[in-house]
């Protein structure tokens, strides 16, 4: 009989853990929450590499890098607006960089240790996927290079407005 009760405990403490993991490793908890195979079916493989695993696109070989269309970059994921194409600059680093958010509470920082340097990863604040990484070497006005993977974003164009 005991032998049961164990087996019916790690079950149960297995499905407590699983519901932990809908927070991201540090706690935290978004608006827009999904299983893991739900976003697996919402997003290309690359898009859940970046915003779901962490993940990094390879420069200069990605969507936005070299864009300079108007418009709105929103996260890929949930569609919040994150970046106004009037704050994106060629930071010559191969990937789309913006010297600031749309809104300061659109993205989340946080400290990132991994691969051996300590770096402040960007995060969208509505559901918690990867963006990139913000550096302090970008332009005049705030001095910031928000470096973020195009497979996190998606442009919606500002349409010009209709001509008699």
């Amino acid at each position: 009989m005991k032998p049961i009760l164990l087996i019916a405990a790690l079950v149960l403490a297995g499905g407590f853990l699983a519901c932990a993991a809908q927070a991201d490793a540090a706690g935290r908890t978004y608006p827009v929450t999904k299983t893991d195979a739900e976003w697996k079916a919402q997003l290309t493989p690359m898009q859940y590499e970046v915003l779901r695993q962490g993940g990094t696109e390879r420069a200069f070989a990605n969507a936005y890098w070299d864009d300079h269309r108007a418009g709105i970059f929103v996260c890929v994921a949930c569609r919040q607006e994150l970046f106004s194409s009037d704050t994106k600059f060629d930071s010559g680093t191969g990937w789309p960089s913006f010297w600031k958010p749309i809104r300061p509470d659109a993205v989340e920082n946080h400290q990132d240790r991994t691969l051996g340097m300590v770096r402040t990863e960007v995060l969208c604040s509505r559901c918690g996927g990867h963006l990139g990484h913000v550096f302090d070497d970008g332009p005049r006005p705030t001095g910031l290079r928000y470096c973020m993977n195009s497979a996190a974003l998606d442009l919606v164009e500002k349409k010009e407005a209709a001509k008699p």
